[in-house]
């Protein structure tokens, strides 16, 4: 399934920055950055709970927040993408 992640990590605060860094650098690991603190994910239901568990880990859940948006399976008639930075498929073969 596709997942949308967004996630508001106050940097002003201590270890803010570092915060930050970790939850973006957890994101990669998991799917593509489609904006600033912005990721599509495509994983299965476990791939989701381990990924919700090392993500509020991280966070500090009186400054910071994340949202998760689950757009299924069919998520390809979901998404409209208009404008410059164009993504990649995920799905599709990677060719180097």
């Amino acid at each position: 399934m596709l997942v949308l992640i967004t996630y508001d990590v106050q940097t002003s605060s201590e270890g803010g920055s570092r915060r930050l860094r970790k939850v973006s650098k957890v994101c990669q690991n998991y799917g593509q950055r489609v904006q600033n603190s912005v990721f599509e994910c495509i994983v299965d239901s476990t791939q989701l709970k381990t990924l919700k568990l090392e993500l509020e880990s991280l966070i500090d859940k009186e400054k910071d927040s994340l949202r998760y948006y689950r757009l299924g399976n069919n998520y390809k008639t979901k998404v409209e993408h208009i404008g410059a930075k164009q993504s990649i498929d995920l799905e599709d073969p990677l060719i180097f």
